[in-house]
C-alpha cells in the first residue's frame, strides 16, 4: 500500500468510494433531507473540487481509501468495501493524525453518525475518545442541516 496526495485522475475513484461509504455508514442514521441531496454526482463534484484536500491509499494501483483533513478535522475517512479490514483504514487514519500534528494542532477530531457503529467502533479500537453527541451542521442546498453525531477526539503527542 502506498500512502499519497490525491491527483486529478484520483476523483472519480474517490467520488465512488465516498458515495457507497457514505450511504453504508449514514442511510437511516440522518436527515432525509440530507439523503435527497447527496447523490452520486454530488459526491463526483465534491471530489473534484477537493483533490487538493484528499490524501489516497493505493493498493495494487487502484484507489482502496482516501482521507481528507481541514484544520483540526478529520472531515472524512473512507475505505472501498473490499478493503475494509485490511489495515488501509488504520492507515489513513494514522495519516490523518500526521497531518493535522503538521498544522500545528494538539488534537484531532471527527464526527460520527450517531447510528454508525461499525465506524464508532473503528475509532475507539484506534484509540480515539468519545466525547459525546453534537449536532454536526451539514451543507445543504438551502444551508445547513443538523446531523446527530458523536464527536471523537484524539490527543496528539
Amino acid at each position: 500500500m502506498m500512502i499519497r496526495p490525491a491527483e486529478a485522475s484520483d476523483a472519480a475513484s474517490v467520488a465512488d468510494i465516498w458515495y457507497r461509504g457514505w450511504q453504508d455508514g449514514h442511510l437511516g442514521h440522518v436527515p432525509e433531507e440530507l439523503v435527497r441531496i447527496r447523490t452520486a454526482e454530488s459526491f463526483t463534484v465534491r471530489a473534484a473540487q477537493r483533490v487538493q484536500e484528499t490524501t489516497v491509499a493505493v493498493v495494487d494501483g487502484e484507489v482502496a481509501g482516501f482521507i481528507m483533513v481541514a484544520g483540526d478535522e478529520v472531515e472524512q475517512v473512507y475505505v472501498d468495501a473490499k478493503h475494509r479490514g485490511s489495515g488501509v483504514a488504520a492507515d489513513l487514519l494514522a495519516e490523518a493524525a500526521r497531518q493535522v500534528k503538521a498544522k500545528g494542532h494538539q488534537r484531532a477530531w471527527l464526527a460520527v453518525a450517531t447510528g454508525n457503529a461499525r465506524a464508532r467502533r473503528f475509532y475507539e479500537r484506534q484509540g480515539w475518545a468519545d466525547e459525546g453527541p453534537f449536532d454536526y451542521a451539514a451543507h445543504t442546498e438551502t444551508g445547513t442541516t443538523a446531523v446527530p453525531c458523536h464527536r471523537y477526539v484524539k490527543r496528539l503527542a
